[in-house]
């Protein structure tokens, strides 16, 4: 029978060999011994008398009896022990083998197992590849939705800044042609109460001012109002048709900075038209409402009530 024995278990093969040798040799002299034995017993059973020159005295003949039943009985008994012997040879032959096949069997489920377990690997960096280019596409198009995002926002902004331009400019133009028309209006009584008016807006600011300084006011919301105040009505060309007592609500709209995205009368108001307007042309020319100190209850949506009373 032929073997194909690996590599890896050569120096097994071989140590097997010799210890097979070593068993053949044992078994050999074991034999040879119990042959050696026999063979003794046998002339141990013999006869054997010195040669004498045969005497005739009449017709005497003498004869020898061998038992050749302990012959044959120690013959069958080495015939056995040589098929046990040679039994037992096989048995450890097909020992050897099995073993041969055992050690066979375990290199080969190791390599299959080593082949296994590089296969798993190999599918596991794989799906790790993938997974690390899924992430890499995902994160890029987060980046570019993030930027289509940012530059929508700016777009956007670009073109409220662009429309509130507009309406800046043709509200410019509205209120100087108003302003020509009151222009033509107006007489000598009419100057006199816009100077008057526009004294007692000074001696308000002043007022207001004297109160901030004194810390009338108790909270920074207050001071913010305060201040939107004071700017709203420094900006504030009053008509003459504003009454003292006036009342109303602005809606403003602003951004981080406090620059003025839009206004507009909104809720209760108790002034005509040109009035409204004013208040509303107030609040823009200002441009920029008060931020630097306020960052705090800045609001982007605010109701700022605006009042005037006559003194």
């Amino acid at each position: 029978m032929t073997r194909l024995i690996p590599l890896r278990a050569g120096a097994e093969a071989e140590q097997g060999m010799q210890e097979l040798w070593e068993q053949t040799k044992a078994f050999s002299l074991a034999i040879a011994v119990h042959a050696l034995m026999a063979g003794v017993v046998v002339v141990g059973t013999m006869n054997w008398k010195p040669f004498k020159p045969p005497v005739l005295t009449g017709m005497t003949i003498e004869a020898v009896m061998v038992d050749t039943g302990a012959i044959k009985k120690r013959r069958e008994e080495a015939r056995l022990e040589a098929q046990r012997a040679e039994a037992q040879k096989i048995e450890k032959e097909r020992r050897a083998e099995e073993l041969q096949a055992q050690r066979e069997r375990r290199e080969r489920e190791r390599l299959e197992a080593e082949a296994a377990e590089k296969q798993r690997q190999r599918e596991q960096a794989a799906k790790k590849r993938a997974e690390d280019l899924r992430l890499q596409q995902l994160r890029k198009k987060q980046e570019e939705d993030r930027k289509a995002l940012l530059k929508k926002q700016q777009d956007e902004l670009a073109d409220i800044r662009r429309k509130r331009d507009e309406a800046t400019r043709l509200r410019k133009i509205e209120e100087e042609r108003l302003k020509q028309l009151e222009t033509r209006r107006q007489t000598e009584a009419e100057a006199q109460r816009q100077a008057l008016a526009e004294a007692d807006l000074r001696q308000q600011m002043a007022r207001e001012q004297a109160e901030f300084r004194a810390g009338q006011l108790a909270t920074k919301g207050e001071e913010y109002y305060a201040a939107i105040q004071s700017q709203v009505t420094n900006n504030w060309y009053r008509p003459p048709t504003a009454r003292s007592g006036l009342r109303c609500r602005l809606k403003i709209i602003q951004i981080p900075g406090g620059e003025v995205i839009s206004a507009a009368i909104s809720g209760q108001c108790n002034a005509d038209e040109a009035t409204r307007r004013s208040l509303v042309a107030a609040v823009e020319r200002a441009g920029s409402l008060p931020y630097r100190g306020f960052e705090e209850v800045f609001e982007r949506e605010i109701d700022f009530i605006f009042s005037y009373d006559e003194d």
